[in-house]
């Protein structure tokens, strides 16, 4: 599971911050191996900017699911301080912690400025540097070693790099590491970034063999036509980062996608191309079909139903298709 933590109109933050809480437990209950939660800044509709103190928040709610950053996003961060971090988040919680890395800086030039590191703005460039030295940080320290992240040496956090071009498919293949794949939102390259991924895998220590996750948008409901009601939040979403006009995510609306142009809906359905909207057959149906073309060692849900009674629903609908 994914989790923005939405901010609902008419809902505040902490009303996010205990759904999200809620719905960690579920997916924990429902087995799901991980909870990650994305890095996002000056955006209303989204409550997870602060990642490691939500990732830790969450891990301290539940028992057994593997938490994790999906992801941080490096350009933002020092590697020590996210060493540190994480290293604390690993300690707390032995095993159960995962570090998800973005090379975007998940916001606009604005806030990108206000986010910055030193007076020399980090940049995407930089980004295989600053993901090697967070490998350093978080391994056994070494003797002479100048700088030790305490916490973070010895723990070993694993690392996954995330992408949705070909670069960080690349570079996950280079250095050995776990990839996932944005599709959730950017499903365009991901047959060719899964492919160069797996032809180029170098093993390595973290990892022998390639392994990799896909983002799914799913929707499920006990029928078709419910599932496409609630999914009418998630392309209001969609339609507010296409547009520029990024608000709390919006209640369900009845035949919204006949209300918009048709360039509009040709853009919503290209960006939530593999999303999987439907009754519990469509949603069994779209996910084995989905698996079968990417061979996926996971799928990452995203699930944003405005009820979230009616998410935590969606995700047991899912969870029944996956058997």
């Amino acid at each position: 599971m994914l989790d923005l933590v939405a901010v609902r109109e008419g809902g505040t933050v902490a009303e996010a911050l205990q759904i999200a809480v809620r719905t960690a437990q579920c997916a924990e209950d429902l087995g799901f191996a991980r909870y990650w939660l994305a890095e996002h800044h000056n955006m209303p509709g989204i409550a997870s900017s602060a990642t490691a103190v939500l990732v830790g928040h969450i891990a301290g709610a539940t028992q057994t699911i593997r938490v994790g950053s999906g992801g941080i996003m490096l350009p933002n961060h020092a590697p020590l301080v996210v060493a540190e971090a994480f290293g604390t988040l690993a300690e707390l919680y032995p095993g159960r912690i995962d570090l998800g890395l973005g090379r975007a800086p998940g916001t606009d030039g604005h806030t990108m400025r206000a986010l910055r590191r030193h007076s020399r703005m980090e940049s995407e460039e930089d980004f295989p540097r600053d993901v090697q030295e967070l490998q350093r940080l978080l391994a056994p320290a070494q003797e002479g070693q100048p700088i030790v992240a305490v916490p973070g040496a010895g723990t070993n956090v694993p690392i996954w790099l995330l992408g949705s071009s070909l670069f960080s498919a690349q570079l996950a293949a280079y250095l050995g590491l776990p990839y996932a794949f944005a599709s959730h939102f950017a499903p365009r390259m991901l047959h060719q970034a899964l492919a160069i991924y797996r032809q180029t895998f170098k093993p390595s220590a973290a990892l022998a063999k390639p392994y990799a996750i896909v983002g799914v948008p799913v929707i499920a409901a006990p029928t078709d036509a419910e599932a496409q009601f609630l999914a009418s939040s998630t392309y209001q979403r969609v339609l507010g980062i296409l547009t520029g006009n990024r608000t709390r995510l919006q209640p369900p609306v009845e035949g919204f996608m006949e209300q918009v142009s048709e360039r509009e809906r040709a853009a919503i359905a290209d960006f939530l191309a593999v999303g999987i909207i439907g009754g519990p057959q469509t949603v069994r149906a779209g996910l084995q079909a989905l698996a079968q073309a990417t061979q996926a060692d996971e799928f990452m849900l995203v699930s944003d139903v405005f009820d979230a009674d009616l998410r935590l629903r969606s995700l047991q609908l899912t969870a029944q298709a996956m058997v």
